[in-house]
């Protein structure tokens, strides 16, 4: 059985790890839990960067506190400002015991002003959303991305899609010069 540790108790990043690994490993059997692991960086990452160690940072934290597990995967989103708009994506990191290390970065959507205005001015982006869109815990949800594409996409196919770049390695090992199991 795979063991996998996902460094977070959102509900949208445990199911995408699990619909991810349903869909590279359909006949394995494994057992996902959260874990709650400080990302080290603010609760609102601002940049490309910030945002990388988030996911980096959660995934190590995770592998240090269930060091025993098979896979260990950190999710971060955040925003970025790129030619006066703010857009907003993730950063997933992926550790496995057989020497895996690898990420990926989801694709990104712009945000309106009045949202990037209420994140400029100190609100998480979840917060923000659910204050200026009337929602309740949306971040849990689908996120700002099922809000503004009016759930034809949501944050748990955004992460999922994502999760299974970042385990291309698994997916062809022999391309990536890893043990071919976990």
């Amino acid at each position: 059985m795979l063991n996998v540790v996902v460094a977070s108790l959102n509900p949208a990043k445990i199911d995408a790890a699990r619909l991810a690994l349903a869909q590279i490993f359909p006949e394995q059997h494994y057992h996902i839990s959260g874990l709650a692991v400080p990302s080290g960086v603010a609760e609102q990452p601002m940049s490309d960067n910030e945002t990388y160690q988030g996911a980096r940072q959660r995934a190590l934290a995770a592998q240090q506190k269930v060091p025993h597990a098979d896979l260990w995967i950190g999710m971060e989103g955040g925003i970025t400002r790129h030619q006066q708009q703010g857009i907003t994506f993730a950063w997933i990191q992926v550790l496995g015991h057989n020497g895996l290390d690898n990420a990926s970065r989801s694709a990104s959507l712009t945000l309106p002003d009045f949202v990037v205005q209420a994140v400029m001015h100190g609100e998480e982006l979840g917060q923000a959303m659910d204050r200026l869109f009337k929602l309740t815990n949306c971040k849990q949800q689908g996120g700002a991305i099922g809000v503004l594409t009016a759930n034809l996409l949501n944050r748990r196919q955004l992460y999922c899609d994502t999760l299974i770049l970042a385990l291309a390695p698994l997916i062809s090992p022999q391309s990536y010069a890893l043990e071919s199991s976990l």
